[in-house]
């Protein structure tokens, strides 16, 4: 995919990885980008149209839904990652209502669009998906269950024409890891890789130092082998329905 002349819907475009993804996609030709947000902002580039986004809020993504007639790339990034120690269901509930189920009502909202246009859905995960973080394991949890979930949607959607992008990152210098003092990667420079990543048609898209050092390991690994595997038990009638 070349994302010049596309529409794109960007979630959590307000800050960190979501507005270098706005920025990155204007500068790549993007025709209209959507930008989704809880507070929306104006932007001085015409191509970016704010959206009114909580991901948990079911109104609001049918709302957008009804503002968008055309859509390429759906790119899942809104997340909440806040340290805890698995004492509290709570958080953990919000954790699955963010990371999870906002992801998937959000893709399902926008399917028809992504169906019609071939397109793509690209969701930001973390390494946490394949390796719990032990300062932030509600959020860890999350997200290998959203990175579960994108693997099935791979295969589901695959038939009907929809490719499904998995992100991988390492620290990215954001608000969420403020308090961390380790090496962390700048949000434009994972923003350009994952355009990279999605422009190439990698599966999973490794976009920082971190993550690039287990990239090749994880193609060629039996994990990745077992998935190929399994996603052949998928009847041919179901894939295409």
């Amino acid at each position: 995919m070349n994302i010049k002349n596309k529409t794109v819907l960007i979630t959590g475009a307000n800050r960190g990885i979501g507005k270098a993804l706005v920025e990155e996609a204007l500068r790549r030709g993007a025709k209209i980008v959507f930008a989704g947000m809880r507070t929306p902002a104006q932007h001085p580039d015409k191509r970016v149209i704010p959206l009114t986004l909580d991901v948990t809020n079911a109104s609001q993504i049918q709302r957008a839904v009804g503002e968008v007639d055309a859509l390429d790339v759906l790119i899942n990034n809104a997340g909440v990652s806040p340290f805890d120690d698995l004492s509290d269901r709570r958080v953990l509930e919000q954790q699955f209502a963010v990371n999870l189920f906002g992801p998937y009502d959000v893709t399902q909202a926008f399917l028809p669009l992504l169906i019609r246009s071939r397109g793509s859905i690209v969701n930001v995960l973390s390494l946490s998906s394949l390796a719990a973080v032990p300062f932030s394991p509600s959020y860890s949890v999350s997200k290998a269950a959203a990175f579960s979930l994108s693997q099935s949607l791979r295969v589901l959607l695959a038939g009907r024409g929809v490719s499904v992008h998995r992100v991988l990152p390492g620290p990215v210098d954001t608000d969420m890891t403020r308090g961390l003092d380790i090496p962390k990667a700048s949000p434009e420079s994972v923003a350009r890789a994952i355009w990279d990543g999605v422009e190439k048609g990698e599966e999973e898209i490794f976009p920082d130092p971190m993550s690039e050092a287990i990239a090749e390991g994880w193609r060629t690994g039996a994990v990745k082998a077992l998935e190929r595997q399994f996603s052949a038990y998928l009847p041919k009638s179901a894939a295409n329905a």
